[in-house]
């Protein structure tokens, strides 16, 4: 299995919302490029040490991935997204959505309410990627590839789960983009006119390295891995740092969103389809220890922060983990004594609740990279 590269036209404006990226139609940015057509995905499941890489790349190399949202495909909206989307005006539907919900158990073998919802790439191998070293997935370009996406909440999950969707099993809003490309649009009662605009923000949900099993976990549930960490401060420019955990790292990405706030509190984020450029790159064991400390979780930077992570089903021990994870991360980084790093975070550091609705739940750091410049 392989996928076609192809150079990009790089002309295509980026502000305003563009027609519908179709797979293979329109800019793509690297000459190494994934479509999303029903045989480069997963849907449901995670990539795990057995499956076979659909590509192979030297570190350095920017991939772009087209990525497939999972609302609008999944069983309790009909399983048919050109009819789920026209129900909302949509006059554009991507066709790869449409092929991968057509498809059949033969080709994506999934049970609805078992397996998880999230659509994501078949895996890219990095060259040289050992177990030890860590992969660093840099965001350098996110696509819009329709101009709306979907909010969606559903019987017995989200923070509110006893009390919404207050009927029915599952509450879909629709939510349309502003026509410079930059902001989100709902209304105030379902069928109105969208009069509430909040700002986008695109990032991938999902960036992971396999796991080191011969069985491909759920979907939802984050972990050391990566996988459906859904932290908001993935947005272009931003670097996410994976252990590895097998030969060739076997990277992924998926669960686009247009934007989310902390915590994703209703279930999901403003869900919508992206056309990412990610860079790959591999960083030793020896200068992964002295940059970052022994990392057994997802670390992120972006140009004003450091965000170690925490994760547990317990939102307390998540808070805890990353907590630890920060104090030694200063440590490693800054030689930072780990009493002064305790109070640093105290004094100087907000925790965010990356999500709570993920079974496992999230927290992330930001630690200013400015406050630490004469240590560096």
């Amino acid at each position: 299995m392989s996928a076609a590269p192809r150079s990009a036209p790089r002309s295509a404006p980026r502000s305003a919302p563009p027609s519908a990226l179709q797979p293979g139609a329109g800019p793509v940015r690297s000459g190494t490029y994934l479509p999303s057509t029903p045989e480069h995905v997963l849907w449901g499941r995670l990539p795990c040490a057995v499956d076979a890489a659909v590509l192979t790349v030297d570190p350095g190399t920017e991939v772009t991935f087209d990525t497939i949202s999972h609302e609008g495909i999944l069983e309790d909206q009909g399983r048919d997204p050109r009819a789920f989307f026209g129900g909302h005006g949509a006059t554009e539907v991507l066709d790869d959505a449409a092929a991968l919900a057509a498809s059949g158990d033969d080709t994506h073998p999934r049970t609805f309410g078992v397996d998880g919802p999230h659509v994501v790439s078949r895996p890219v191998a990095v060259r040289g990627a050992r177990p030890g070293d860590l992969l660093a997935m840099t965001v350098v370009e996110t696509l819009p590839r329709v101009p709306y996406g979907v909010i969606s909440n559903r019987h017995a999950k989200g923070a509110l789960p006893r009390e919404y969707p207050l009927d029915g099993e599952v509450f879909s809003a629709f939510a349309s983009v502003s026509d410079d490309g930059t902001r989100g649009l709902l209304p105030l009662v379902p069928g109105a006119e969208p009069t509430v605009s909040f700002p986008l923000a695109p990032f991938l949900g999902i960036m992971g390295v396999a796991v080191a099993v011969d069985e491909r976990p759920h979907s939802v549930p984050p972990g050391p891995f990566g996988g459906n960490i859904d932290i908001n401060l993935l947005t272009v420019g931003s670097t996410l740092y994976l252990p590895v955990q097998v030969d060739g790292a076997l990277a992924y990405v998926g669960d686009p969103h247009f934007a989310q706030g902390d915590g994703e509190v209703a279930l999901t984020a403003m869900e919508a389809s992206l056309r990412a450029t990610v860079r790959l790159d591999v960083v030793p064991r020896e200068e992964a220890v002295r940059e970052f400390g022994e990392q057994v979780g997802p670390l992120a930077r972006t140009a004003e922060y450091l965000v170690p992570t925490g994760l547990d089903v317990d939102l307390d021990v998540a808070v805890q983990n990353c907590v630890r994870a920060a104090i030694g991360l200063l440590g490693a980084r800054y030689g930072m004594d780990p009493r002064m790093a305790y109070a640093y975070l105290s004094a100087a550091t907000d925790f965010d609740i990356s999500q709570v609705v993920d079974v496992v739940k999230g927290v992330h750091a930001r630690i200013r990279t400015g406050d630490f410049e004469v240590a560096r």
